[in-house]
């Protein structure tokens, strides 16, 4: 009998890591009941007859076999235990658990795992096992993920209640214009101001399956910094949702990987490799950043090729808008006295205000550029062990359409013409009434190169960075938004010569307190040309005679500027006014002060400021953080065309912000 038992708890122990704990308990019982009957029979019989050697020869080996078999059950269970441990920390990585010190403001609301990694397969894994680890949480801790159809949807985002005051009001939400800090004429600069607002709440959704080993993953993200017509800080405070982030991608096991739709620009630095949602985002509470950082949100199509963990390439294809700078271009202005009228002709144009049928913002002033060619953006991003560090390239193409007849005209026709005449007469076929004779389309190419690096220093607890930008026509890709061009006198486009830069420190003091330094600066070279012409013409209908007063016939009058100066940063430009303030032409507009060219030679922006996270873990996050930010704008220096000193305006800000966040589990 004792030969039978032994056998059966044998069979039992062999079998362990395949049955359930409950199975487990009842072998074990029924074990322990034949145990006990056994010992009752035994106690019954006779002393039982001697075993011979070869029984006990038997008899020690099974001990030896049971004793190797609990061992290696037991290996297993450890291994069990450990592998189970392994998917809750995954899980818990993957569904918005901060990570010590790597955390950003950005990646907040969902962690960043980079797709076609060790980490994401091993996140892969996690994903699958997701319904046996839930099934063993508390009943008030609820799935992260929610498998649907084969695939895994994962919610993120967070609540904001935020706050902004500026010392010199911007007339801005807590996005801050850069380029538009008001100077000291500004009536604006005058006041200070302060906003509430909840706008930056975020909500996010990841989607994420797998077809054979092509990873699948879809990902949107929204908050309401967007306005529409009926917009206002009123009653409701109705702002829009706004899409900051939209895209699909494909990752293959090669380390290829495909990606389209709004994303951040390839431009834009990243934490390690060349990863979508990994990219290296400064903790300011300010949704704008920092001057000097390189960024943009917009359509791109992205191939990237990872070479393991070391080294990345990628080439992106991305929708661009070009920016205008500078003043004085060549018009003609028609006033018709008594109708209110004003007809305006120049000589090209680049940019169309939106069509609304055409789902375009139609009250958006600074229009749509006609495209001819998206831009194209390289980057090369090296993790050799220690930091990480890119190079990329942008070209950008610029089009405009000029017109050589479009600023013509003469005042011989004036109802008083002067004695000495003068004529702007079209190039191609001497005409003095503005048209499109002749117009053509001109074509130039900008781009600029990029530099970075990202350290970890004294075992990861600070980190450093550093970017570097330069290049013509890229102004628009820094924070700061400077312009990426300006026209010269005939209506061809002239590029401006930019760069910026960021400096940034961000300490992780502890696993609750980040505290970050930012530095950024952005410079726009002068691009001002002389040549300009301006006409205006002045009519008055005819006044029909009455029993009081003769008929009084209609008039033209035609006065000329020629050879005025323009473009961006010119120094003749007339900037007396910078520092007059005037006053206001109604109540609901501020002057912009007296004459003031004020074209931006370089805006520099110091940052300070800290997050502390109140709570980390299953049930969401809590945190909170104030940001200080002093300001400098430093204009292009005129001479009002040289009959004033040089005058080189300067506006100063300071700006405090305050930010209460929830973050959604």
């Amino acid at each position: 009998m004792r030969v039978f038992v032994a056998c059966l708890l044998a069979v039992e122990l062999a079998a362990g890591p395949a049955w359930a704990g409950g199975e487990r308990k009842k072998a074990t019982a029924s074990a322990a009941k034949i145990s006990a009957t056994d010992k009752s029979a035994d106690a019954n019989k006779p002393p039982a007859v001697e075993t011979s050697p070869a029984i006990e020869a038997e008899l020690q080996q099974m001990h030896d076999l049971l004793k190797a078999q609990g061992d290696q059950i037991e290996e297993q269970r450890a291994a069990l235990a450990r592998e189970e441990q392994r998917i809750q920390d995954l899980e818990s990585r993957l569904h918005g658990t901060e990570t010590t010190g790597t955390a950003s403001a950005e990646a907040a609301a969902t962690r960043n795992i980079p797709l076609g990694s060790p980490e994401a397969s091993a996140a892969d894994a996690a994903l699958a096992a997701t319904g046996q680890v839930e099934s063993k949480k508390g009943s008030d801790d609820g799935p992260s993920s929610i498998r649907f159809k084969g695939i895994t949807l994962t919610p993120g985002g967070y609540v904001a209640a935020e706050s902004v005051y500026r010392t010199h009001a911007a007339s801005a939400d807590i996005n801050t214009p850069f380029n538009s800090i008001p100077y000291p004429g500004y009536a604006l600069s005058k006041v200070s101001e302060s906003y509430f607002t909840g706008r930056q709440s975020r909500i996010s959704l990841l989607a994420q399956s797998k077809i054979g080993a092509t990873k699948l993953s879809g990902y949107y993200e929204a908050d309401w910094l967007g306005t529409s017509v009926n917009s206002n800080n009123r009653q409701s405070n109705s702002y829009v949702l706004r899409q900051r982030v939209l895209f699909a991608q494909a990752a293959l096991e090669n380390g290829w990987s495909f990606t389209g739709g709004q994303i951040w620009s390839l431009a834009t630095e990243n934490k390690k490799g060349i990863d979508t949602r990994g990219e290296a985002i400064p903790l300011t509470i300010d949704p704008q950043f920092n001057v000097g950082f390189t960024w943009a949100r917009q359509y791109g199509f992205r191939v990237v090729k990872s070479f393991g963990d070391k080294f990345a390439l990628a080439v992106s294809v991305e929708g661009p808008q070009a920016t205008i700078g500078g003043r004085g271009f060549s018009l003609v202005t028609t006033t018709t006295v008594g109708t209110a009228s004003v007809a305006t002709t120049g000589n090209t144009f680049l940019d169309a205000p939106g069509l609304g049928g055409g789902l375009f913002n139609f009250i958006d002033t600074s229009g749509y550029t006609i495209n001819k060619t998206p831009d194209f953006i390289v980057k090369a991003a090296a993790d050799p062990g220690f930091g990480h560090y890119e190079l990329f390239g942008i070209i950008s193409t610029f089009r405009n359409r000029i017109y050589p007849c479009g600023v013509v005209g003469t005042n011989a026709n004036d109802t008083a013409p002067p004695a000495t005449l003068t004529t702007i007469a079209c190039s191609v076929d001497g005409s003095i009434v503005p048209s499109s004779i002749g117009a053509f389309n001109d074509t130039r190419t900008g781009g600029g190169l990029g530099a970075s690096m990202r350290l970890p220093l004294f075992a990861k607890k600070l980190d450093f960075g550093l970017k570097l930008v330069a290049g013509d026509g890229v102004g628009r890709y820094g924070s700061a938004q400077l312009a990426d061009l300006t026209f010269r006198s005939d209506g061809t486009e002239a590029l401006i010569r930019t760069g910026h830069g960021l400096g940034s420190l961000e300490f992780h003091a502890t696993p609750k307190f980040d505290i970050f330094a930012y530095f950024g600066a952005e410079y726009a070279w002068r691009a001002g040309y002389q040549g300009y012409d301006s006409i205006t013409v002045t009519k008055t209908p005819a006044i029909p005679a009455t029993s009081t007063s003769p008929a009084i016939p209609a008039t033209v009058t035609t006065a000329f500027k020629l050879d005025q100066i323009g473009g961006y940063g010119s120094p003749f430009a007339n900037d007396t006014g910078c520092s007059t303030e005037n006053p206001p032409s109604n109540q609901l507009t501020p002057s912009a002060g007296g004459a003031c060219a004020g074209d931006t030679r370089v805006i520099m922006e110091g940052t300070l400021g800290f997050w502390h996270r109140i709570y980390q873990g299953p049930k969401g996050g809590l945190k909170w953080g104030i940001q200080y930010s002093y300001f400098t704008r430093n204009g292009w220096s005129g001479n009002d065309n040289g009959s004033a000193p040089g005058v080189s305006p300067k506006a100063v800000d300071n700006v405090v912000l305050t930010s209460f966040r929830y973050f959604i589990p």
